[in-house]
């Protein structure tokens, strides 16, 4: 026994195929039952309308023995009627009243014919002016075929002088139907054999872009995010469903990444803060259990150990105020007292905290913003915030006798503020990364040297906090030049 799947189980392909066929094969009956329909119709009308041409001519003979004869032709006896109209084996009548009529019709033809009600009726409506046409049953003496009849007047100078009633058999197209049918059949298989191969030529092309779409969606899920389809030549429906794939997969595999590198960023981050805490965590034990154990006798000794411990616990103190800052700035809780903002001044004061250490360092400090430079829309804290990192930062990295320079120039509806410093520079390799929390681009720096790891970080998220951009720009051995912008105050 054969199990045909149901049609829910069946691939696109094989229902392409089959609905092309459906629609190929019902095509095919529609023109047959149509072909017939109209054969059937042309062969009727086609006969009537000969039947129709032979008994106006069979009229107008009799309408010329009339102008010859007169009314006298209608007692002429019926033999001499008959002979002038009986050349076709066909029933033909001839009334001149309804009591007085002629009737001709082959030996064969059973003599009732001529009494049927349904010529009498044509004979009456003719008799009264109307042209009739239809179909009757002729009887001969073995059986009774269908015949064709058209009934009319006839006239003689504008008057109705009788009617005529002339009948043919019907010839059936059944023999012509036949042979066209057959021809429908022939043609209709050779198309079916068509159709089969161009509907799978043409379901192949388009379920083979399905199914590579569906071959790259399992692989995606399988988590092989790189994976992409060809796009067809075609620019259809399916040419955009695979560049709408692609450019799906993309932001798929944009985010994965994203979200791998920030889970690597995470677990970075950890061990940065893992590391940033146990060094003065494992000092602070260590100087606790020297005092405890009465190790350190000497009051100064005592005093410089209880010293150093409350320096570590003042760089715990930091880095937790460090990191909380930063997780406020980026999470938006932080709350910005925004007011117009002369960088110029705001300059000013800044070096003039900053200056001692500079000049211990001999290192030269200068603003180069002009007095007269456009306001800007800021928290004057936090932007005084970050001009101390950033000016702490090139202190850190400019050698003796050095140079650090502060300056600023309007860009459209943005201040462009830079702080540039004649130091050792930024190695390629790290200058993309010197705003992300805990990179120290100097391995060897420690906490204790080098800050917590996030004040570039804090910098960064301030800017960013007020609507600007920032930064960095190194050529190593030469210097650095960090730059943000800030909106201008309306």
């Amino acid at each position: 026994m054969i199990h045909i799947p149901p049609l829910s189980r069946l691939s696109l392909r094989v229902k392409l195929v089959l609905s092309y066929l459906g629609v190929a094969l019902g095509a095919i009956l529609i023109l047959a039952f149509a072909v017939a329909l109209a054969v059937q119709n042309y062969f009727t009308i086609t006969q009537l309308n000969v039947l129709q041409l032979r008994a106006q001519y069979q009229a107008e003979r009799i309408e010329s023995l009339y102008q010859r004869f007169g009314s006298s032709v209608s007692d002429t006896t019926n033999n001499q009627i008959i002979q002038r109209f009986s050349n076709d084996p066909v029933l033909l009548v001839i009334a001149f009243s309804p009591n007085n009529q002629i009737c001709s019709q082959p030996a064969f033809l059973s003599q009732g014919n001529c009494n049927d009600p349904t010529l009498k009726q044509a004979l009456q409506q003719a008799l009264q002016g109307k042209e009739v046409e239809g179909s009757l049953s002729v009887s001969t003496s073995n059986t009774t075929f269908s015949s064709l009849y058209v009934s009319l007047p006839l006239h003689s100078q504008g008057q109705i002088i009788g009617a005529l009633f002339l009948s043919a058999p019907e010839v059936s197209p059944d023999a012509f139907l036949s042979q066209v049918n057959q021809a429908i059949w022939i043609a209709g298989i050779l198309s079916s054999g068509i159709v089969v191969l161009f509907s799978l030529l043409l379901a192949r092309r388009l379920t083979q872009p399905l199914e590579s779409l569906t071959l790259a969606a399992e692989q995606m899920k399988q988590g092989q995010y790189a994976r992409r389809v060809a796009l067809p030549r075609a620019q259809d429906e399916l040419g955009r469903l695979a560049l709408t794939f692609n450019e799906m997969a993309d932001m798929i595999e944009a985010d994965v990444n994203a979200l791998r590198r920030h889970e690597q960023y995470r677990r970075d981050l950890i061990a940065n803060i893992a590391h940033d805490l146990a060094t003065p965590l494992t000092a602070i034990q260590g100087f606790s259990e020297a005092l405890a154990d009465d190790m350190i006798q000497e009051p100064t000794e005592r005093q410089e150990t209880a010293q150093r411990i409350a320096r570590e616990v003042q760089r715990l103190r930091r880095l937790v105020a460090d990191m909380q800052q930063m997780t406020s700035l980026e999470s938006g809780r932080i709350h910005l007292d925004l007011a117009p903002l002369d960088m110029q001044s705001l300059v000013d004061e800044t070096l003039a905290v900053v200056a001692p250490e500079c000049e211990q360092a001999h290192i030269t400090i200068c603003n180069e913003i002009a007095p007269f430079t456009p306001p800007v829309q800021a928290d004057s804290d936090r932007i005084i915030q970050v001009l101390l990192n950033l000016l702490d930062n090139a202190r850190r990295h400019t050698p003796k006798d050095g140079k650090i320079t502060i300056g600023a120039t309007p860009a459209g509806k943005k201040l462009h503020i830079w702080v540039s410093d004649t130091g050792t520079g930024i190695d390629p390799v790290d200058l993309p990364h010197i705003f992300e929390r805990f990179y120290r681009a100097d391995r060897s720096r420690t906490g204790a040297t080098g800050g917590s790891g996030l004040g570039l970080s804090i910098v960064k998220a301030i800017i960013q906090a007020h609507g600007g951009t920032i930064w960095a720009e190194s050529v190593l051995g030469a210097g650095t030049r960090i730059a943000f912008t800030l909106p201008l105050a309306a």
